[in-house]
């Protein structure tokens, strides 16, 4: 099967930059949300990264043009009606995730792709509410998308080595790098990432160090590119607690205990850069 229409369900920040690779590799793209103003503001942002692409040179004004003409937007689910492929990016939340899955599984036509750009969440659970698992699968694209190499593609129970080759090759035609995983709880990205952010906040917990200071003893110490907090904010810190969430429910080992202090920061709204305070403040 060849993927001509692509559609990605949530114009936020995955989202929007899922649409903007998509639309970079010739694709026709729906980037939809569920209210006008979410998927304006997603256009916002891939026009932003493409203007800032035209000015350093990396694309001409006609090549920008030409990718923003590939995208249409949508605020009705049944515009997936005639897609051949569909990644889901919307909230970490299982029961939101299979609405969606359930909707798509009517709407698109039989031979198309649902995937779903979830972080922790189990791909065979996701795909059983569908008539269709075979064809269900994980793309788990990293931040920022169009940036970052690597999707984490991981195969459900049911998903056929046909879902998967075609996966890796739209992965190659986006410049990405596809990775193959089995459906754990995290995958592999979050299970060995997240313990690692929520033992730096416990060291902010017990009053081993400052933010400031863990983040700079991983920068130059472990020659990361940013602190695990800072990271932490980036990713927002409740996304963080919920995939620590996923990994504790899911494995029944303590190791993966959220830190009360990341529970505290969510219950107070301090949930990094997106709410303007984390473990830092942001203008």
């Amino acid at each position: 099967m060849e993927v001509k229409k692509f559609m990605v369900i949530g114009a936020g920040q995955m989202g929007s930059g899922i649409a903007q690779v998509a639309a970079q590799a010739g694709l026709n793209v729906v980037l939809h949300d569920v209210k006008e103003e979410f998927v304006n503001r997603g256009l916002g942002v891939i026009t932003k990264n493409l203007t800032r692409d035209v000015e350093k040179g990396r694309k001409s004004e006609e090549e920008k043009q030409a990718i923003l003409d590939r995208i249409v937007l949508s605020t009705d689910i049944n515009n997936a009606k005639d897609v051949d492929f569909v990644v889901e990016a919307v909230v970490e939340n299982m029961d939101v995730k299979t609405a969606i899955f359930k909707q798509l599984d009517e709407i698109t036509p039989t031979h198309a792709i649902l995937a779903s750009n979830t972080s922790s969440l189990p791909i065979t659970e996701i795909a059983a509410v569908t008539n269709r698992p075979e064809k269900v699968i994980g793309m788990h694209f990293m931040n920022p998308v169009p940036v970052m190499k690597l999707i984490e593609v991981i195969r459900g129970l049911a998903t056929s080595d046909e879902t998967y080759r075609i996966v890796a090759e739209l992965s190659e035609k986006m410049s990405k790098v596809a990775v193959e995983v089995n459906d754990f709880p995290g995958f592999v990205s979050n299970r060995v990432l997240m313990p690692m952010i929520n033992e730096a906040i416990y060291c902010v917990y017990e009053g081993v160090a400052t933010p400031e200071a863990i983040d700079e003893v991983m920068k130059l110490g472990m020659n990361h590119p940013m602190g695990p907090l800072t990271l932490a904010d980036f990713i927002g810190l409740d996304t963080c607690l919920y995939i620590m969430e996923v990994l504790h429910e899911g494995f029944g080992d303590s190791k993966y205990r959220p830190c009360p202090l990341l529970r505290k920061y969510v219950k107070a709204g301090w949930l990094g850069r997106k709410s303007g305070r984390g473990f830092y403040v942001y203008e």
